[in-house]
Order: structure tokens, then C-alpha cells, then sequence
């Protein structure tokens, strides 16, 4: 690993930068403005058949401005951070913001709302790794995935660095620099059986290398998953159980983030938009968000408009108990900010979430697939579609068929189909809940759901 005190995004250098460019908005007449600089550098290399093949590397440096002339705000985004091209942002973005309609919701925070302070969780990595260093782990993790028997072909490996640092300051004396890093390995194989080709992949992403799941590990895991769906066939439609392991079930913690989201309830087009405090999920359901953890992939104490976060219990033995707000949604629907703007560059705050864990439930998986007796164990999934307004969710999926109670023979070329309204109420976590990602669930299982094969 090599020193980078040269190499990495610094904060230092471009304060006054965001500072100087807040200044000219408002001698351009803005009453109120916003300046962000995001910094990164990122380093990736792939390999495939023990050959390295690509190395990337990328640096970029942006420039955002959001500027409020009264009740109405634009934003613009440039890489131009010489002194002419400040002062032709911050005149453009006036410009823009006169001519823009209303918007009786936008403003800053007010001062008294902004975070006292902003606590340090350890998210960067003093070190990188050279180029050299890359292809090594990159190799490895290919050679433990091609090493499992019955697998055929490397698909591609890669292993990577990139860092970032934001700088961001506003007129209403919110000001922020952070840095933060993240290393990745990742590797993807094939297998062959009867002309039928099957793929699998696994991957590890940490903020710091020594946090990382070793090549072996990774590799293994895309070896093993890969071999396992040979032979895969297509069952009958039918109603039955269904579980989706932590990979896959991901995917309905994310939908529930979506259709809590502030400006989606505050348009009513989230079918969750008259659920506050209602029974959504069974008793005893509890999802959690966690912006505090060490070395977290989505901690942050202070969100992007500048408000101190903090724990919330999302749902709380399965009752809804908040929607996730920016400032603009909260005015809109004359609630509580929540702290979950989401920075933009340049644009309107999004919202945004940091560490969200649906928590994880007694039995194991083995344990409910017994209670399942039969039905799908779902390892892979593809091709949603997904109405927002309605709930109405199906996906394509692959995995293994569950027989008296135990994972058998594997399967391909499926569909899952409900309401997201119905799977909710009938959620079973399991207790294989680990925390490696920014939104982590145990295995989720859901009875009498509806499966299209043959």
C-alpha cells in the first residue's frame, strides 16, 4: 500500500473556493445560495483468464451551485473552477432563478436547524494500493472462483480503489468537509452442463482494504453459486412459498425506501401514502436505520442540508412510523424534518437514507425452509417491474427449489408475482442478518406467493 498524501482528494484546498462562489451569487442578487465541490479519484483493474486486461483510472472534479432569489431557486453544475468561470456560474445560475416559476416549499434550512456538530466514523482509508496490488487481488479472487470444480470460464474479475472529497458551504452558515474511501473486489464465473450455460458473482466493498472478505472468500462464494445452478429447470406454476435470500431480498427493503420518501408521499404516488402508523408489516417486524456506524457504508451524521441525523426505528413491530423527509417535502406536508436530504450538485436536495438493517428474526433459513416444506429458495432475480402507485411488483428469478423442507434441484426461467401490500403483511425475517452494505436484510420469506414457470 502507498502513502497518497499527494495522490488523494484533499478538502483544505477548495474551501474558500465554495465560499468565494456563494459570495459572487449573492452580489449577482441571490438572496440565498448553496456551493458543493466533489473531488474523486479511482483506480480499477480487471483480469480475465489470469490475464490482466483493463486498468481504468479516473479523476474528476466538479462544481455545483444552487442559488434562491425569493421563491424561486435554480441550479447549475460545472468542472470550470477558474476565477472567470465562478463568476459566469454564479450570473448564470441568478439568471436562471429569476426566470424560474415558484416553488413555495425550497429555502436552506434556517440557521437554529443546522447540526451543532459532525462526528468522524472512520470512513477513510489512509492508504491505496498500487496498480500492481490491484491485478495480485484481482488474480486471486478469479483463480478461487475458476478453482471449484464444474466451473468452466472466468466472466472478468476486478479489484479496485476509488476516494472522494466533498466540500460544501452555504449561505445560511452551513459548511462541511468531508473524505471518505472505498476498495472493492469482485469477480464473476460460468459454468457449462447440456449446452446450458449458467453465471453467478460475488463481490466485497469496505470503506478500508483491511475490512474487505478475502480473495479466497469472494471467489469461492461466485465458484460455488455458479456450479450450483447447473442443471436448473423450469416448475410448474403454482401458489407457494417463497424465499428470498439476503441478495435478493434486498430489493423489497429498497422498494419500501422509495415509497416512504417524502416528495413521492407528498405527489401521492407511493402506495404506502395513507399507511402512517398502520400495521404494514406482522407484529414484531422491526426495520431500523443506523446513521452511526463505524466505519458504515452510508454513515454520515449530518445530512445533505446541513440537519443533524439520527437513529430511526422505520418500522417499529411492523407499524409504519415516519416518512423520510428533505426540507422541501417536510414544508409541503407541514411535518418534522427527518434528516434525510440527499445532496445535490448543483439541483434541489433528493432524499436519501445511510444504514438501513431490517432486524433480523429467530429461525434460521434452514429452519424456515423446513417450516416451508415446499417451495423456492430465489438466489438471483431480474427484469422487476414495479408500480409505484400500486404496489404491483413481479420479477424474473432463479434459484432452487425447496422439497420436504430442504433446498433440492435448481431453478431458472421463473417468475414472482403480488402486491407489495399483501408480501409485506406476510414477511418472515430469518436470522442470517450481516451487515455488508449500506442496506442489509436477513432472509425474508413469504408464504402463497404467486410463482409462473411452466
Amino acid at each position: 500500500m502507498d502513502d497518497i498524501n499527494d495522490q488523494s482528494p484533499e478538502t483544505a484546498q477548495f474551501a474558500p473556493l465554495v465560499k468565494e462562489l456563494v459570495g459572487l451569487a449573492l452580489k449577482n442578487g441571490a438572496t440565498a445560495a448553496e456551493a458543493v465541490i466533489v473531488q474523486s479519484r479511482a483506480v480499477d483493474v480487471s483480469v480475465r483468464e489470469g490475464v490482466r486486461e483493463e486498468v481504468e483510472s479516473a479523476e474528476s472534479q466538479d462544481l455545483g451551485l444552487r442559488v434562491l432569489i425569493g421563491k424561486r431557486q435554480a441550479g447549475i453544475s460545472s468542472s470550470d473552477l477558474s476565477s472567470a468561470g465562478l463568476e459566469k456560474l454564479a450570473g448564470r445560475a441568478c439568471a436562471m432563478a429569476k426566470a424560474a416559476p415558484e416553488d413555495p416549499y425550497c429555502g436552506l434550512a434556517d440557521p437554529e436547524q443546522l447540526a451543532a456538530e459532525n462526528q468522524d466514523f472512520d470512513l477513510f482509508d489512509p492508504g491505496v494500493p498500487d496498480i500492481e496490488h490491484l491485478t495480485e487481488t484481482a488474480l486471486a479472487t478469479e483463480a478461487a472462483a475458476l478453482g471449484v470444480k464444474k466451473v468452466s470460464k472466468s466472466g472478468g474479475a476486478s479489484s479496485g480503489w476509488s476516494a472522494t472529497a466533498v466540500n460544501v458551504y452555504a449561505s445560511n452558515g452551513f459548511e462541511t468537509a468531508r473524505r471518505k474511501t472505498s476498495h472493492g473486489r469482485s469477480v464473476m464465473v460460468l459454468a457449462e452442463q447440456d449446452g446450458a450455460m449458467e453465471r453467478d458473482w460475488a463481490q466485497s466493498t469496505a470503506h478500508w482494504a483491511e475490512d474487505l472478505r478475502t480473495c479466497e472468500d469472494v471467489g469461492l462464494e461466485a465458484g460455488m453459486r455458479t456450479a450450483a445452478r447447473l442443471g436448473a429447470v423450469k416448475l410448474p406454476s403454482a401458489s407457494m412459498a417463497v424465499m428470498f435470500e439476503p441478495r435478493t431480498a434486498r430489493a423489497l427493503l429498497g422498494m419500501l425506501l422509495g415509497a416512504i420518501s417524502g416528495p413521492g408521499v407528498a405527489r401521492g404516488i407511493s402506495f404506502l401514502k395513507d399507511k402512517m402508523n398502520a400495521q404494514v408489516f406482522a407484529p414484531g417486524f422491526e426495520i431500523i436505520e443506523d446513521p452511526f456506524r463505524h466505519r458504515g457504508l452510508g454513515s454520515s451524521a449530518v445530512d445533505g442540508e446541513g440537519l443533524a441525523r439520527q437513529k430511526w426505528q422505520l418500522v417499529q413491530d411492523g407499524h409504519l412510523t415516519t416518512w423520510l423527509h428533505s426540507l422541501s417535502s417536510a414544508r409541503q406536508l407541514g411535518e418534522t424534518p427527518t434528516g434525510h436530504g440527499a445532496l445535490g450538485l448543483g439541483g434541489p436536495p433528493g432524499v436519501g437514507t445511510t444504514n438501513v438493517h431490517i432486524v433480523a428474526g429467530v429461525k434460521t433459513p434452514e429452519e424456515l425452509m423446513a417450516d416451508m416444506g415446499k417451495g423456492i429458495l430465489v438466489t438471483d432475480a431480474f427484469g422487476p417491474s414495479f408500480n409505484a402507485g400500486t404496489g404491483d411488483w413481479s420479477v424474473g428469478i432463479a434459484g432452487f427449489e425447496v422439497r420436504n423442507g430442504v433446498r433440492a434441484g435448481a431453478v431458472n426461467e421463473m417468475t414472482v408475482a403480488g402486491n407489495l401490500m399483501d408480501i409485506y403483511a406476510r414477511l418472515i425475517a430469518a436470522s442470517d442478518l450481516e451487515f455488508l452494505g449500506s442496506t442489509n436484510t436477513p432472509s425474508l420469506m413469504v408464504e402463497d406467493l404467486s410463482v409462473a414457470g411452466q
